[in-house]
């Protein structure tokens, strides 16, 4: 089973290789590292791993724990794949095509930063624009997505929200009056760096369309 596993540990010489000697353990193949965050004496990582079988994030959990500071902030199952650039790809797809690029982002950016779907909103009355095809049917065309409203979105940059069993993401289209919202259930809250990433790619997107 393919897994994202998010874990955070002491930044300190030598740490990360623990890390992955106890995963390697526990028989578990990484596949791909990628650094979230270095500051205040730790360290926050993804880890894209193969792992035995199909565990349970309480297992894996669990024998993670015997690493000394180590706290796992998330398990779950992934879709990306180790070395690929989606963000080039959806790129390409807005360049050849800009009439339809925040359509096209909308479609494409939950592969960027493991959301489950994406949908984009008015900026002035939460009416839904598009939604990507994994979103759920019962988002409302009032913009109202489980008890979050259009009130709730920052107007003016990115943030991260939670409603019910959603972990969201808001971000404002640059010179548009538009919303991209993307939520996950499974993992963590969105980190800033996943923000950072979403955003970046937006204001190129933005730059096409306009």
């Amino acid at each position: 089973m393919i897994l994202r596993l998010r874990v955070s540990f002491p930044d300190r010489p030598g740490a990360l290789g623990q890390v992955a000697r106890v995963l390697g353990t526990l028989g578990a193949d990484i596949l791909q590292v990628t650094v979230l965050e270095r500051e205040t004496g730790r360290a926050v990582d993804d880890f894209i791993v193969s792992w035995p079988g199909t565990p349970s994030a309480e297992t894996v959990r669990d024998r993670l724990s015997v690493i000394p500071g180590m706290r796992v902030e998330g398990v779950w199952p992934t879709r990306e794949t180790p070395g690929a650039a989606p963000d080039y790809d959806l790129l390409r797809h807005v360049a050849a095509e800009p009439s339809r690029a925040y359509a096209t982002f909308v479609d494409a950016v939950p592969g960027l930063v493991e959301a489950e779907w994406a949908v984009a909103l008015s900026s002035g009355d939460g009416h839904l624009i598009h939604r990507s095809w994994q979103a759920p049917q019962e988002l409302d065309e009032s913009g109202g997505l489980v008890g979050v409203k259009i009130g709730d979105l920052t107007p003016l940059r990115p943030a991260v929200l939670a409603s019910g069993p959603y972990r969201l993401m808001s971000l404002p289209v640059p010179g548009v009056s538009l919303h991209v919202v993307l939520a996950r259930t499974e993992g963590p809250p969105f980190h800033r760096a996943e923000v950072d990433r979403a955003n970046r790619v937006l204001e190129i997107v933005s730059t096409i369309a306009s």
